[in-house]
């Protein structure tokens, strides 16, 4: 009899016994493989996961007590235990469930998160809203070992200590980049100090002793140097003492049994805590064990096996830079790659393997990347930022106060920009055109294929006035040849790939193909559009803008990109600057919205940027009719 399926909200585990939720945690697993075989997703964090999820539904109560996870990609089994298992068919899919928390979805997800660090962060800020408002019930922060990497994870400790206030971090730890475990004497020990009593007697034994006159204090002095010892001796977590944390752990993130009574020991100690848990990412599934980074985040794969479907068609953008960038360092040495944590979603793995002296990971630290690119490039070094798009907003302030306010020659190589498909609004690189075009003296390049990429990866390096962007997509190329003898391009200027009289459609990075095929569909209906590849979107080639507003007359500028501020928005400040903006102008591109989750496929075509949808805007507004609500016009 299957305990899963009678499981419809976290008091259903309340009377389960512990062979019940033993039992439970093996057809959450394979529950998990089953649908992730299918619909794809992450995996290996959550399967890592299972019985420290099953311990807190069990030991505190969804949705008065707050469970906040960082990341959230780790989510699925909370969503499981809290009436979502039915909607596991459209994870991540168009129209389906998102594969992070999120408010919106259920109230058992207090705070939405798709990046690392924000947990603690946030917690507190639930538990000081619980002390405002004089509520009484539990906050618990998860955050893995890797968001520890993150300053903002280290801010929001300093906070918790500081303020006094009851929290609980629960600190999953998978990879020993925290302390190795050693042995059962840490069991032994947490068991110990978690215990209710015992910690009831400790603090009412030094209260009693600090009130013993003249050696009250000296005893409590000493008595504090004694414990601080053992602790640095036996507990690796005396940072999170220092802080102010009462710290419990490591212990096995595996053992149910102990989990819940662990979490019952330290329930309804006061005060912030941390419980530092030992967890072994893709626990159970022997794939995902032996290549928990392959199924951190993975697309569908033979359940049997665990081998992953093989990609069609072009290679990805990313794997085209990775190779290109490892054959630019062997050119010269002073080429840097860095990344934050992502290493094989940026391609600089290949980097890592080959010339290692040339790579550094510093971890989900974005700022930091930017801010240590920056120390880099004012030694002559080339420093490269492989950073996802989303990601990078976090360096925004680095990249305007450390890189272009001193010149520094950082060369930007932003991954994942414009739509990424099913990890949806906190991963869509939407808004990188609009944060960066505001920066002044950063040039900014979007390649049209695979093989300006890698012309484009060649004269960022060669570049040396200053910061500089590209910007490139998730997915495959347009399946073009690659050239093994990059060409430098000329800063700033545009690229005219197909001639026509009635309309110019300026064009930027993917969207350039899509650009032509709209002017070959319109064709047919006896229009001639000329098609820009603008390759820059800064400096723009205003020298190319101007001589087709003036013989063509009407201008269209298409992007992946938030219709506010970014490339098109650049378009209509020049010809209003020069005086040319009475000339018809269309600006098709992202709405003024936060995008779904879906195909990048489909999401292009729910916005009206895939050629049929980018061909009958055009249309509509050559007959000066309405055009898609998803575009903007703008005409004198």
């Amino acid at each position: 009899m299957s305990i899963l399926k009678a499981v419809d909200s976290p008091t259903d585990l309340k009377n389960l016994t512990p062979e019940e939720l033993k039992q439970l945690a093996d057809e959450i697993r394979e529950f998990l493989i089953e649908i992730l075989c299918q619909t794809g997703g992450h995996l290996a964090p959550n399967l890592g996961v299972v019985e420290l999820t099953l311990a807190l539904h069990t030991v505190f109560d969804s949705p008065t007590d707050k469970i906040v996870w960082d990341v959230s990609h780790q989510s699925y089994v909370h969503k499981l235990l809290t009436g979502r298992r039915d909607q596991f068919d459209g994870l991540r899919q168009y129209g389906g469930m998102s594969g992070f928390t999120s408010r919106k979805e259920s109230v058992h997800d207090p705070f939405g998160a798709g990046h690392a660090s924000t947990a603690i962060s946030s917690a507190i800020g639930l538990a000081r809203a619980r002390d405002h408002l004089g509520l009484d019930h539990h906050v618990i922060a998860v955050i893995g070992d890797g968001a520890m990497t993150g300053g903002l994870a280290y801010e929001g400790l300093n906070n918790v200590g500081a303020s006094g206030s009851e929290l609980l971090i629960i600190l999953n730890d998978n990879d020993m980049s925290i302390s190795p475990n050693v042995g059962a004497i840490h069991e032994y020990f947490t068991s110990a100090i978690s215990n209710p009593l015992y910690n009831k007697v400790k603090d009412q034994l030094w209260d009693t002793v600090e009130k013993v006159p003249a050696v009250g204090k000296s005893f409590r002095s000493v008595g504090r140097k004694i414990d601080e010892t053992l602790k640095n001796l036996l507990v690796p977590g005396i940072i999170f003492e220092r802080l102010g944390i009462r710290y419990f752990g490591p212990v096995d993130g595996h053992d149910l049994d102990g989990l819940i009574r662990h979490l019952g020991d330290i329930r309804n100690l006061s005060g912030p805590k941390l419980l530092h848990i030992r967890t072994i990412k893709g626990k159970g599934y022997q794939p995902a064990e032996d290549d928990a980074a392959g199924f951190h985040g993975i697309g569908a794969f033979d359940k049997e096996t665990g081998c992953r479907e093989p990609g069609e068609g072009p290679p990805a953008y990313t794997m085209v830079f990775g190779q290109a960038l490892v054959e630019e360092c062997h050119r010269d040495d002073r080429i840097i790659g860095i990344t934050g944590a992502m290493p094989a979603g940026t391609g600089l793995d290949l980097l890592e393997a080959e010339l290692p002296d040339q790579f550094y990971d510093v971890g989900i630290a974005e700022g930091h990347a930017v801010c240590f690119a920056a120390g880099l490039a004012t030694e002559g070094l080339k420093p490269v930022c492989a950073i996802y798009s989303t990601f990078l907003q976090r360096g925004f302030d680095q990249i305007i106060h450390d890189v272009a306010l001193q010149d520094l020659n950082v060369f930007f190589c932003i991954d994942r920009g414009g739509l990424v498909g099913d990890d949806g609004p906190t991963h869509h690189g939407t808004f990188d055109l609009s944060y960066l075009r505001m920066v002044p003296g950063l040039v900014i390049m979007a390649p049209k294929d695979e093989n300006e990429l890698v012309n484009m990866l060649r004269t960022g390096l060669m570049y040396d006035d200053g910061p500089i962007a590209m910007r490139y997509p998730r997915g495959s190329g347009e399946g073009v040849d690659v050239t093994d003898q990059p060409v430098e391009l000329p800063i700033g200027k545009g690229e005219v790939v197909r001639e026509g009289s009635d309309v110019a459609i300026l064009a930027v990075g993917r969207m350039v193909g899509r650009a032509v095929e709209a002017a070959e569909a319109l064709q047919k209906d006896g229009i001639e559009a000329t098609v820009v590849n603008a390759r820059f979107v800064k400096p723009l080639d205003t020298e190319l803008i101007g001589r087709l507003a003036d013989e063509v007359g009407r201008i269209v500028t298409i992007e992946e990109n938030s219709i506010r501020g970014g490339f098109g928005g650049g378009v209509l400040e020049y010809l209003s600057e020069s005086k040319r903006y009475t000339v018809p102008t269309l600006c098709l591109g992202i709405p003024d919205a936060f995008v779904t989750y879906g195909t990048i496929d489909q999401l292009l075509q729910d916005h009206g940027l895939d050629a049929d949808g980018i061909a009958a805007s055009i249309g509509s507004f050559l007959r000066g009719e309405q055009v898609l609500s998803t575009t903007v016009r703008s005409a004198g």
